[in-house]
Formats: C-alpha cells, sequence, structure tokens
C-alpha cells in the first residue's frame, strides 16, 4: 500500500465504531507468521521482469486468507476488494493508488498454491509455531471426523458427479461429499489432517491421526475397537474411546465424562464450517478441496491461539 490516500479511506480513518470484522482481522493479521508464510511461497512465485508487473507476493497471500475466513470465490473476493475498505486495509491495497488483483490473477495464484501443495506446508509451519510457544501438547490426541458436502446434482457440463466424492449415511440420511479427518491436542489444536470421500470409514484413519508420543487416545463410538483397546493398553497408553454396546447407567456416564475432553476436538470444526462456511466444496477433485481445508484449519489453529500467541494489550 502505497502513501497516496483517497478520500474514502481519509473518512474512514475518523469514524468511531471499529466493526467485529475489523478487530478479526486486526487480531489475525498479528498472529499470522508472515515471514514463514512468505518464503514458502516466494520460491515459487512469478519474479519481475518482461511483461506485466506481478503483484505483491504478500497481498496474495493476504487476499487468499480472506477467501478462506468469508468464503469468497474469486470473482467475490475480487469485488470484496473494492466494497470492503476493512477488507482492503488488510490485504494492503489501497484503490487511489495500487492495482487491485482480479479474479484471474487471483485464480492463477491459488492455482500455484495447489500444483505446488504450499498449503500441507504452510499447516505444518503453524504447527510448528504452536509447538515452539507452548501451545500445542504432546501428551494426548483426539481424532475425529466430519462432512463437508459436494453438489450431488449431474446438471453440468459433464454430465456427471464428482467422481472423486463418494456417499455415507448417518443415521437415516445420506450424504455426498468427502471428509475431514483430524487428530488435535487435548486442548483442540489440530496437529494432523487427513481428507478421504465420505465413503472411507473414520476408524479406517486412525493409524494415520496419532503421531505416536500421545498417552491418551479421545474419541467417539466410530474409533472403538476392543483389539486397539488392548494393543494400546498394553503399551502404558489410555484408551479413551467412548464405548460401544449395550448402553448402561454407567456406560452412559462414562462416555459423557469422556466427551468432556473429545469435544474439545470439535472446536475447530465450528470455525471452519460454521463461522467461515466451509460446509460445502468450491471445487471438483479431493485434491483442491484438501488444499483449502489445510489452509482453513491452520488458520482455525492461530483464531484460537491467538490470546496465547500475542500478549495482552499489544
Amino acid at each position: 500500500m502505497g502513501e497516496q490516500r483517497t478520500l474514502a479511506s481519509v473518512v474512514y480513518d475518523s469514524k468511531r465504531k471499529v466493526t467485529r470484522r475489523e478487530r478479526f482481522l486486526q487480531e489475525m493479521d498479528r498472529v499470522i507468521p508472515w515471514a514463514t508464510l512468505i518464503a514458502l511461497v516466494a520460491p515459487h512465485y512469478v519474479k519481475p521482469g518482461r511483461g506485466r508487473r506481478p503483484m505483491p507476493l504478500e497481498t496474495m497471500l493476504r487476499i487468499y486468507f480472506l477467501q478462506q475466513w468469508f468464503n469468497l470465490s474469486d470473482p467475490q473476493a475480487e469485488d470484496m476488494l473494492y466494497n470492503s475498505e476493512s477488507m482492503r486495509r488488510f490485504a494492503r491495497v489501497e484503490l487511489g493508488e495500487d492495482t487491485v488483483p482480479d479474479e484471474s490473477t487471483i485464480l492463477r495464484f491459488r492455482h500455484l498454491l495447489e500444483a505446488h501443495q504450499l498449503t500441507a506446508q504452510m499447516f505444518d509451519a503453524v504447527r510448528d509455531l504452536l509447538a515452539a510457544r507452548d501451545v500445542l501438547v504432546t501428551t494426548g490426541t483426539t481424532v475425529d471426523a466430519t462432512l463437508i458436502a459436494a453438489p450431488s446434482s449431474t446438471k453440468n457440463a459433464t454430465k456427471t458427479r464428482d467422481p472423486e466424492m463418494r456417499q455415507t449415511r448417518k443415521g437415516k440420511s445420506w450424504y455426498f461429499g468427502m471428509k475431514c479427518h483430524i487428530g488435535t491436542d487435548p486442548q483442540g489444536f489440530v496437529h494432523t489432517l487427513v481428507t478421504t470421500d465420505a465413503a472411507h470409514s473414520d476408524i479406517g484413519q486412525l493409524p494415520h491421526l496419532v503421531h505416536g508420543l500421545e498417552d491418551t487416545l479421545h474419541g467417539d463410538k466410530a474409533y472403538w475397537k476392543e483389539a486397539d483397546r488392548v494393543a494400546y493398553e498394553a503399551h502404558g497408553g489410555q484408551y479413551l474411546i467412548n464405548q460401544r454396546g449395550e448402553r448402561t447407567p454407567a456406560r452412559d456416564a462414562l462416555n459423557r465424562e469422556r466427551s468432556r475432553i473429545r469435544a474439545r476436538g470439535e472446536h475447530l470444526f465450528h470455525v471452519v464450517k460454521v463461522l467461515w462456511g466451509f460446509t460445502k466444496v468450491r471445487y471438483r477433485g479431493l485434491m483442491k478441496n484438501t488444499v483449502r481445508a489445510l489452509a482453513a484449519f491452520a488458520l482455525a489453529n492461530l483464531l484460537l491461539a491467538r490470546k496465547r500467541l500475542v500478549p495482552a494489550g499489544t
């Protein structure tokens, strides 16, 4: 953002109320490790040379994060940069001087992240940051999964549904889409993310969600397996998966007690799906939506940890 200011920007500075959107963007701006994330993308980003001057890398990364938080398509992201002063300020774009990235530029940047799987590296970088700041702990793991819906209609150019998505039954209802499987620490910070189509069983992904250093393992009944319990406890661990079997007052009380800890693993789902709107896939194919999921859960980790990453009053 340059020093040239528009009249609208100057007037915006004089307003008295700080909106919830502004406060949220300010908090996220302080906790995101910009230097680390930019360094991950920089080797793959276009360098200035012949042709049109590329947009600043940090600006494009900031716009990409805005897309995750406000569930914006590429055209919507371009429109919001014209409509919202708070978003322009977060993206470091000034209408009076800077060029606003168009939807094609935003699309190409997203494709760059997908081609090099850079959001997986961002996810790892955020996890390492939380571990280094003693926010993420390794004493236990909670495993869980959530469904992300996909369009089941065949009214499209290919007259087919997404071949990488599948359907599954939950209760008496059928769902078509994908699953996000996560492993979190006892506080609810996700350390592992795996995606599959919706037909994959939850328990089948359990070996991919543990890191091997935990002493306790929590999860709902979908992860219960007697053979796993025997093996886990034989190695000195506490197998605290909710028990299956006939319901009795004692078993119900035990599962309720275990669920008090297990439920913390669902806080990230609330942020990503309810607050940020990632309830339905935007793209075809599991890879593209996995890229988005990794970015969303990394940012959700930072949101939940923001008060511990930034001292009060800064």
